[in-house]
């Protein structure tokens, strides 16, 4: 057992629970500026055919050990999969069906290249390798934008929340806007430009071609922070048999704004009937 913090285990420091039955366990991982609590409207239909694990990760504002974070120590994405492993392992979990939305995706996917026994299904939702534009390569930003909304992170950064709130998550849909904001607005900023910058100046193309676990990419129509053609591109470069589906909505964020599409794609891909 990983014991952090004033001597607690990984799962009680990350507010890991799990909540329904049944012989298939699907994880649930955040992405930026979010908590567990984005999944709660997907929660009920899973509960009732499987065991669902939610947790936080170290640099969520929901974390009551703000020591839990080391930014020296969290400037990889290896040490997040490493986390994930530390905590698949503590529960005890093998073979899970892994969700990860925005970064998580490819924290699970560096992950299962480590411990693929731990993994039956990646399920990547609005996931990307690299989100800065290079000659041969749609990642969405320019190197200048990037550097922008870094230098808004460090400026103001409860300002650049809310516009970044607004900007990644339908706006017709207010209040998961208003859901997403309050998320990010309880990270500190100091940790938020942190995990900004590991995300934003990241390159993990290279990983692709090393998962060897059956993989499914969720992407919406228009998200602003990850082109359709990232999910093409990572279909192509994954090792294992992988398939994209797109929801019809706008934004960053299907789980909140569109759950039930959502839960309509995961229904396709689980190992049970949702």
């Amino acid at each position: 057992m990983v014991m952090v913090g004033e001597g607690l285990s990984l799962s009680i420091a990350m507010n890991a629970r799990t909540i329904g039955a049944g012989t298939e366990t699907v994880v649930l991982a955040h992405g930026f500026g979010a908590d567990q609590s984005v999944w709660d409207k997907i929660v009920p239909s899973l509960t009732q055919r499987c065991r669902v694990v939610l947790f936080d990760w170290a640099f969520s504002g929901s974390i009551k050990d703000p020591t839990l974070f080391d930014p020296v120590k969290y400037s990889t994405f290896d040490a997040f999969a490493d986390d994930l492993i530390s905590l698949l392992d503590e529960m005890n979990l093998k073979s899970v069906v892994f969700v990860g939305h925005s970064m998580s995706g490819m924290i699970g996917c560096v992950a299962s290249t480590k411990r693929p026994e731990l993994f039956n299904r990646l399920i990547l939702v609005g996931a990307s390798p690299r989100y800065i534009n290079l000659e041969d390569y749609e990642g969405g930003f320019e190197i200048t934008e990037v550097d922008q909304l870094l230098s808004s992170i460090e400026s103001n950064f409860h300002q650049w929340a809310s516009s970044f709130a607004s900007l990644v998550v339908d706006p017709n849909d207010p209040i998961s806007v208003d859901k997403f904001k309050n998320c990010l607005q309880r990270m500190r900023p100091e940790v938020a430009l942190s995990v900004a910058k590991l995300i934003f100046y990241s390159d993990q193309r290279d990983t692709l071609e090393k998962v060897v676990i059956p993989c499914t990419i969720i992407q919406t129509i228009n998200d602003v922070a990850v082109p359709v053609l990232v999910g093409d591109y990572m279909m192509k470069r994954i090792k294992a048999k992988s398939t994209v589906e797109i929801i019809e909505v706008d934004g960053h964020f299907p789980q909140l704004t569109a759950h039930v599409q959502f839960l309509e794609v995961l229904g396709g891909v689980l190992p049970f009937d949702l």
